[in-house]
């Protein structure tokens, strides 16, 4: 079992100017019991109210448990999410499974419900396959955070979505098209065959490629790397081996087009064969400076793990349920509204090319 740690107090976190969101759960508040929680719709009922009057408690403990703790931009997510807690003088750590498999994180949530967190925040590696131990986390009183990639809407209090997902996957498809000039077919790897934010992507991207504009492009193929870098990199040259005629691939993960990318830059189809997806720019930088290449996407992941660690110090102090409509106030962030089936939105992506990539460093 791989854990990594980190003790916050409070302090200022000039350091972090640029974090963001930490999506946070915390433990019962405003009367919530084990006795008053329900799978109704994901919220608990019974005598909880929302307190948006109510002070961030002191000495919240919550844990963080990403897909897997070797990926590097949920490590971006995580630490900026373990820092921000000291804002509020919690105590946060992260753990979690060093694979990417679906039921990878069960014996975690576990292990953190004996440990009687406050909050669990959890990017899911498959939203029903961790439903059955969050709801038991719930019904003891412990709040529930996806971040990142949502689980079932009943086995959590909020989503915390890093943009929303008509955005990110129409974006992805426009990104592609205007570097092929809208013909060609196309492909897309992606991380594994359950994630959440992934398949929700990619429904988008399907519906889009639908549309008149967008005519001239054709999927061939949908491949999993699993998250891990050397299955991405070998079903990346399994791409361009199968179908020959591929012009371009978009990758919605950071290790998939980074792994796609180092494939595609020693080979005959550098320059040939597009790629963009969801990346972050400090891995993808070399690619897009010597020309493998041309653009990519995604938010700041510090913000979204700043984001995150006051939603869910907001909902263990009694500040909000997690109704839709309710407001808090996210540090630096500012004032933060809950939408509908509890999802708050970070933002919009942000493009990345040669012109600005080296004013970003994550």
């Amino acid at each position: 079992m791989t854990v990594r740690s980190r003790l916050t107090a409070p302090r200022g976190l000039a350091a972090l100017a640029t974090a963001g969101a930490l999506l946070i759960s915390a433990a019962a508040c405003g009367g919530t019991t084990k006795d008053s929680a329900s799978d109704d719709g994901g919220k608990a009922v019974g005598t909880a109210s929302a307190n948006p009057n109510a002070p961030l408690k002191k000495g919240l403990k919550i844990a963080f448990l990403p897909k897997q703790v070797n990926n590097p931009y949920e490590k971006i997510v995580d630490d900026a999410g373990i820092a921000a807690a000291g804002e509020f003088a919690g105590t946060a750590k992260e753990v979690g499974p060093s694979d990417a498999s679906a039921s990878s994180q069960v014996s975690y949530i576990n292990t953190l419900v004996q440990q009687r967190h406050d909050a669990i925040l959890i990017a899911a590696n498959d939203e029903n396959a961790v439903c059955g131990p969050l709801k038991q986390a719930r019904s003891k009183g412990i709040k529930i955070v996806a971040y990142d990639s949502d689980t079932a809407p009943g086995c959590r209090d909020l989503f915390i979505n890093q943009a929303s997902t008509e955005e990110i996957g129409k974006s992805q498809v426009k990104l592609l098209s205007d570097q092929l000039g809208g013909k060609g077919d196309i492909a897309i790897l992606s991380a594994t065959a359950n994630a959440t934010n992934q398949n929700a992507w990619i429904k988008v991207m399907q519906d889009e490629l639908k549309k008149p504009e967008y005519s001239g492009l054709k999927l061939v193929k949908i491949a999993y790397g699993d998250d891990d870098d050397q299955k991405s990199f070998q079903q990346t040259q399994g791409l361009l081996q199968a179908y020959p005629n591929l012009k371009g691939i978009i990758s919605p993960t950071t290790v998939g087009i980074a792994a796609a990318a180092r494939y595609i830059s020693g080979s005959k189809y550098k320059g040939k064969v597009a790629l963009t997806g969801l990346g972050t720019p400090n891995q993808m930088r070399q690619f897009v400076k010597d020309g493998t290449v041309k653009n990519f996407a995604l938010w700041d992941p510090k913000n979204l793990g700043y984001l995150a660690s006051f939603a869910a110090a907001s909902l263990a102090s009694g500040q909000i349920t997690g109704a839709p409509g309710e407001k808090f106030t996210a540090g630096k962030l500012g004032e933060r509204e809950i939408g509908q089936n509890g999802e708050v939105i970070l933002g919009p992506p942000t493009v990345f090319d040669a012109e600005n990539i080296d004013q970003y460093h994550f």
